[in-house]
């Protein structure tokens, strides 16, 4: 009989195991699919801040449109963000995040389709090659009826220049890569926080954010590589294409970033569907009744309760939605963590969004390079503090309030280095007839209508067109007819062109009796050592923002009720994207086109795309936009550390729990998992979040 029961017990317990392995692998399986998706969300994004400049040169358009078009990815995002973070977890959430995996990746292919129904690039209005020597060169007294063009033209071209209208369906394609993003950071994070052993939350977070790092590397790389290549490659004899990357007119191509990361979201979306809704164990694991093993089924069932409870304590009708809505907005450490994040992520997209278009006009560095050295160096630093940041947390066993200091500490670190940036900021460069007098020896006060040199004052030149050349005394010129420049050899097609006899540059201080300038912008060399403290400052400001980043969602979660998690973070995504994501690229956008000093001039005859920006004013603004954001940041996380201090530390043995609810310390074993594990009264640690 003995035997027989020690049978029976051992045939109970063994079909446990493979109950096991399901579950885990199962939690394994959904951490895998949404590191993926992660991955395929952080190259979409990187994708599109990258192509920013490209986008506005395609479709010649100012920062302040090109900064709506970015925001169009939160404004989708806002569309469903309520629904899906109040409503998402009373449903399946990892077919959820299958289907918005599957919309972002359509989103991406949709931005790119403008490239194919828009026909060729054009950079120039005129084809360089087809030019009589009497327009482009500058011969004195010669009449303006060569530089005009007849209404007719100008109707034609402006029919066919409205084709860049098509900028709307960019914006459009973004708005649905925002809606389909939506599910992925809510209903994931949540999902891990209901599944995960206790204690193991922050770590997972770190491993994701970690892993998701993946996301930006390739498509730093993968942008540095298509910015190399001309839009319309394939399309085109490439030989013809006189400029190069560095050419303020230079499109690369940015719309075959879009493909490759929207067929990549398409195939991240398959694991989701065959995930269970809930992780369970088996049936016949719940019965097994030996003594190693019913602590760990008492504690699953028990964490299924809970999650059920909470389930039920969010009711599903308005009503139920504006009582919780109301709870964490008369929450003052979640009120006051929202306003800080918020001027912190403000500050952090309406940078990043500009970031290239700045490296590019303060050092002078191609699209391409700019993406190149930002994903190889700075993207390690990011990836492992963001590890570093979660292993802390979890090593150190941090309280809510010791996380906030933390945060404090991290933030504070990376406001000195952001600051270390001003010193680096750039003169303008030498443009004759912006920065300096069209003869090139003096400078200008204002590059707002520069009145005509001696040198070039017969010439009847055309102000609006642009066609930059070098001239040997360093100083760029808007065309060879503003350079006074009268004959020229070699391949016009090329950037090899030379051009003779340029009377401006023959009145600067030249010794040399060539006064010749070639095709092309002047290089800055001035500003070379700085570019590389910049990209210095770069990665150590890279790694302290993401020490801290694991900080936001740890905190998010633990200063309001369990059941209300997904409405807190919705809520807090709700604000940050409407009034941080749409628009700080916005005014961000607004304020770095009124440093602009020379606009393009479309078919139409209306402004388009900058050419030329005023360094100094364009870095001291950028720079001190971002400080003035982060300032009161600062000062906030000073306030919230005190309200969490005047609320969580008390003098006897209880402590609030992240329901509100008062626990008893000497109890540990009556906090469930969505609370805070207590160690004896009188211990230097109270509270460990999960």
């Amino acid at each position: 009989m003995e035997q027989t029961r020690h049978l029976n017990k051992t045939a109970e317990v063994q079909p446990s195991r493979p109950g096991k392995t399901r579950r885990c692998d199962g939690f394994k399986m959904f951490l895998a699919a949404l590191s993926l998706s992660y991955i395929c969300k952080a190259l979409n994004a990187i994708v599109m801040k990258s192509s920013i400049t490209q986008i506005e040169r395609r479709f010649d358009i100012p920062s302040s449109t090109s900064g709506l078009i970015d925001g169009g990815f939160e404004i989708g995002n806002l569309m469903v963000i309520v629904f899906v973070s109040y409503f998402g977890s009373r449903l399946h959430r990892p077919k959820l995040i299958g289907i918005g995996c599957f919309i972002m990746g359509l989103g991406s292919i949709m931005t790119a389709m403008p490239h194919f129904f828009m026909g060729y690039y054009r950079y120039s209005e005129n084809d360089i090659s087809s030019l009589s020597n009497s327009t482009l060169m500058c011969l004195v007294n010669q009449t303006t009826s060569f530089t005009e063009t007849s209404p007719e033209i100008v109707g034609k071209g402006c029919e066919k220049g409205s084709k860049s209208r098509m900028w709307v369906y960019v914006l459009m394609g973004n708005m649905l890569r925002g809606i389909g993003e939506t599910p992925i950071v809510p209903l994931g994070i949540s999902y891990i926080d209901d599944f995960a052993k206790e204690g193991h939350s922050s770590l997972y977070l770190g491993i994701l954010h970690t892993v998701a790092m993946i996301g930006p590397i390739i498509g730093f790389i993968m942008s540095s590589v298509f910015a190399r290549l001309y839009v319309d490659i394939g399309y085109v004899d490439l030989s013809s294409i006189r400029i190069t990357p560095g050419d303020a007119r230079w499109v690369g191509a940015w719309w075959l970033s879009f493909l490759v990361s929207g067929s990549l979201s398409i195939i991240a979306s398959i694991p989701f569907f065959f995930l269970p809704k809930i992780l369970k164990t088996s049936q016949k694991q719940r019965k097994n009744s030996s003594s190693p093993n019913v602590l760990q089924t008492d504690k699953e069932k028990n964490h299924m309760t809970n999650l059920i409870k909470q389930e039920k304590k969010a009711p599903a009708n308005m009503t139920g939605f504006l009582k919780s809505l109301k709870s964490i907005l008369t929450n003052h450490l979640y009120v006051i963590f929202l306003v800080l994040t918020l001027l912190q992520i403000s500050s952090f997209i309406g940078s990043f969004t500009y970031l290239f278009k700045f490296i590019e006009q303060q050092f002078s560095r191609s699209a391409s390079d700019a993406n190149f050295v930002l994903g190889v160096i700075t993207l390690p630093a990011m990836a492992s503090g963001m590890f570093l940041g979660g292993y802390i947390i979890k090593r150190f066993k941090f309280t809510v309030i010791g996380i906030a200091k933390f945060a404090f500490f991290t933030t504070s670190v990376s406001y000195v280095i952001h600051l270390l940036n001003f010193p680096l900021i750039c003169e303008n460069k030498s443009f004759a007839g912006l920065t300096l007098t069209y003869d090139g020896m003096n400078s200008v006060d204002s590059h707002i209508d520069v009145p005509l040199s001696y040198c070039n004052s017969n010439c009847s030149c055309d102000k609006s067109q642009w066609e930059p050349i070098c001239g040997k005394n360093g100083v760029t010129y808007i065309s060879p007819c503003l350079a006074g420049c009268k004959s020229s050899s070699g391949n016009r097609n090329s950037n090899s062109t030379v051009f003779y006899d340029c009377s401006c540059i023959r009145d600067s201080d030249l010794l040399s009796s060539n006064f010749s300038a070639r095709l092309g912008e002047c290089p800055r060399n001035k500003c070379k050592n700085n570019y590389y403290f910049y990209i210095a400052l770069q990665v150590l400001n890279s790694f302290f923002v993401a020490l801290g980043s694991t900080c936001f969602m740890m905190i998010l979660m633990k200063t309001v009720q369990p059941e209300l998690k997904s409405l807190a973070m919705g809520f807090h995504s709700l604000v940050v994207r409407t009034l941080g994501g749409i628009l700080a690229p916005i005014y961000y956008g607004a304020l770095i086109d009124k440093t602009c000093m020379k606009w393009s001039v479309t078919s139409c005859g209306v402004r388009g795309a900058c050419r030329v920006y005023n360094s100094t004013l364009f870095g001291t603004i950028y720079l001190g936009l971002n400080a003035l954001l982060k300032t009161p940041a600062l000062i906030l996380y000073v306030v919230l550390i005190y309200a969490m201090k005047k609320k969580y530390d008390r003098k006897d043995n209880k402590t609030l729990g992240n329901d509100g609810k008062v626990i008893d310390e000497a109890n540990p074993e009556s906090l469930n998992k969505n609370g805070y594990h207590s160690v004896p009264a009188g211990g230097t640690c109270n509270e460990t979040p999960l």
